[in-house]
């Protein structure tokens, strides 16, 4: 049995994964609430591996090195994944990296995610790593695309394009919920459109 992959993601309305120096919006835009980071908690709470690309997981260990315990960053929900096992996709890390109980693993990240989901005895989940799992998903290897729409649009700030350069989709949604009272989680099961 394959284990489910779910590709986890943080939007603007228009679709940019984050926002530029000029953009003044904070972690989350500035939208978060308690139900949203109660949630994230109770999600990350289950047992599963988590897969990182490289550049994810040094933006990740920077923003954690540099951050201070009364961040954004350091939210209980992120300490939480943190914590889990995690595989790093990369071929220009080396280990051991700063992260509790992860792994490098060098190669392409297609054949490494293709194993890890004939192996792996729990769900895997990424949170962001945004050009490999585009790969992910034109490969057929994405079974749950988790995207959390909060409510702003960054039309001059965003960058980071989360579906830029994506192959066609048709997704097909399975469970959707409102986080303090305006933002959208919506999980779908992908499809390659053809």
């Amino acid at each position: 049995m394959s284990a489910t992959y779910t590709f986890d993601v943080f939007s603007s309305l228009d679709g940019f994964g984050s926002c530029n120096e000029r953009g003044d919006w904070g972690g989350y835009w500035g939208k978060q609430g308690p139900e949203l980071l109660d949630h994230r908690l109770a999600l990350y709470g289950e047992k599963q591996r988590m897969v990182f690309g490289a550049n994810t997981y040094r933006e990740f260990a920077q923003m954690l090195a540099s951050s201070t315990e009364e961040s954004d960053v350091r939210d209980p929900w992120v300490t939480r994944m943190r914590n889990l096992p995690a595989t790093v996709v990369s071929t220009t890390l080396e280990g051991p990296l700063d992260w509790p109980n992860a792994t490098v693993v060098s190669g392409d990240a297609v054949d490494i995610v293709a194993r890890l989901k004939e192996e792996s005895e729990v769900p895997l989940r990424s949170h962001g790593s945004l050009s490999m799992n585009r790969a992910l998903m034109a490969a057929g290897l994405v079974d749950r695309v988790q995207v959390t729409i909060f409510p702003v649009i960054t039309g001059q700030t965003g960058v980071e394009p989360i579906f830029q350069g994506a192959a066609d989709f048709d997704l097909k949604l399975i469970e959707s919920r409102t986080l303090d009272g305006n933002i959208q989680e919506l999980i779908y099961v992908p499809t390659l459109h053809v």
